[in-house]
């Protein structure tokens, strides 16, 4: 019974997402800085996922050169699609995440009175755009 309740409450966190009560506000200094902090640890968390499934498929392949043992082979062989699925799963929680920022970004600046918002930071969020 408690499992359930907590796998529904998670299941209704996931129906909001994490940054959902910066789209109702403008946001102030301090919570662009959050955001900048926030896209720093998103691309470390990425750069820790892609790390992870590296060593392991590194692993893989080290423990099917070096075995003598059938089930040591095996263990090495299954190590390399675990690593590949790390990598993807880390890339699909890297854009997921970028692009939930992106979206709060975006709309920060079309809210905003012309000027106030540095012209950096809007280049950055579309690429397209030129500085003077």
């Amino acid at each position: 019974m408690l499992l359930s309740s907590t796998i529904q409450c998670k299941m209704n966190d996931m129906d909001h997402p994490i940054y959902s009560r910066f789209e109702k506000d403008e946001l102030i200094l301090r919570d662009e800085l959050a955001i900048d902090r926030t896209l720093l640890s998103n691309e470390r968390t990425l750069l820790v996922y892609l790390r992870f499934g590296v060593a392991l498929s590194i692993a893989g392949v080290s423990i099917i050169q070096f075995s003598q043992e059938g089930w040591f082979w095996i263990m090495g062989l299954s190590c390399i699609p675990i690593g590949i699925v790390v990598g993807i799963i880390g890339v699909t929680r890297y854009r997921k995440m970028y692009q939930s920022i992106l979206r709060i970004r975006q709309k920060t600046i079309s809210d905003s009175p012309a000027g106030t918002m540095d012209s950096n930071l809007s280049s950055e969020v579309d690429p397209d755009h030129q500085s003077v």
